[in-house]
C-alpha cells in the first residue's frame, strides 16, 4: 500500500519558552485566529489548490498549506507553553481572565483582542492570478505581525521561534511570486486574458 501522507511527529522547529508569560502568549495567539494567522492561510491554500491551471501551482499550495498546519501547531506549543504554568494572578493582570473563564488554558482560534475566528477569513476567488496574488499579500501581512511579535517579545526563546516563521512567510512570498508568473506565463499562452 502507497501511504498519501507522511506525518513525522516533532515540530518543524522546537519550542522553548523561559517560564510563563500570559501577555506575550496573548499577542502570540492572534497568529492562532486571525485573518491572516496560520489557520487562515493553511484553509486558503488548500481550497485554492483545486482551481490552479497548472500541477506546479497546485502543488505549491498543497506543499505550503500543509506547512501553515505546522506553523498552527507552533503557535499552539508557544502558547500553551507561555501560559500552562500561569497563575491566575498572572493571566488577569494579562487580560486574559476572559478568555480562561472560556477555555481554561486550551488553545481556541482568537486573535490578541479575543475576537474568534471565521471562515469569512478565507478568500477563495477562482482566479488564478488574483488568489496568487492574494496569498503574496497574505503571506506579507503574516511577515508584518510576525515583526511586530518580534519587537514585542522579552524571551529570546520565543524571539526565535517567531524569527523562524517570519523566515518561512518570507520564502512562502517568493514561492508564490514564482509560481503567479508561471501561471500568467501559461494563461498566456492559452489566450486567457483578452
Amino acid at each position: 500500500m502507497i501511504s498519501l501522507w507522511v506525518y513525522e511527529k516533532k515540530l518543524q522547529y522546537p519550542v522553548r519558552v523561559n517560564g510563563p508569560n500570559p501577555w506575550l502568549a496573548k499577542m502570540i495567539l492572534t497568529q492562532y485566529g486571525e485573518p491572516d494567522g496560520e489557520l487562515a492561510a493553511s484553509l486558503k491554500y488548500l481550497t485554492q489548490r483545486y482551481t490552479m491551471p497548472l500541477s506546479q501551482a497546485k502543488a505549491l499550495l498543497t506543499d505550503i498549506g500543509t506547512e501553515e498546519l505546522a506553523h498552527m501547531e507552533i503557535i499552539a506549543a508557544l502558547v500553551y507553553n507561555l501560559i500552562k504554568d500561569a497563575s491566575l494572578e498572572e493571566i488577569k493582570r494579562a487580560g486574559l481572565d476572559g478568555y480562561f473563564t472560556d477555555h481554561d488554558r486550551a488553545l481556541y482560534f482568537v486573535n490578541a483582542s479575543g475576537a474568534p475566528w471565521t471562515a469569512a477569513y478565507i478568500q477563495s476567488k477562482g482566479d488564478p492570478i488574483t488568489d496568487l496574488y492574494e496569498n503574496m499579500a497574505a503571506e506579507e501581512k503574516a511577515r508584518s505581525t510576525y515583526e511586530y511579535l518580534i519587537q514585542l517579545s522579552d524571551d529570546p526563546d520565543v524571539t526565535d521561534t517567531l524569527k523562524f516563521l517570519r523566515e518561512r512567510e518570507i520564502v512562502h512570498f517568493q514561492r508564490f511570486g514564482e509560481a503567479l508568473k508561471l501561471t500568467y506565463d501559461y494563461l498566456e499562452r492559452k489566450k486567457y486574458f483578452y
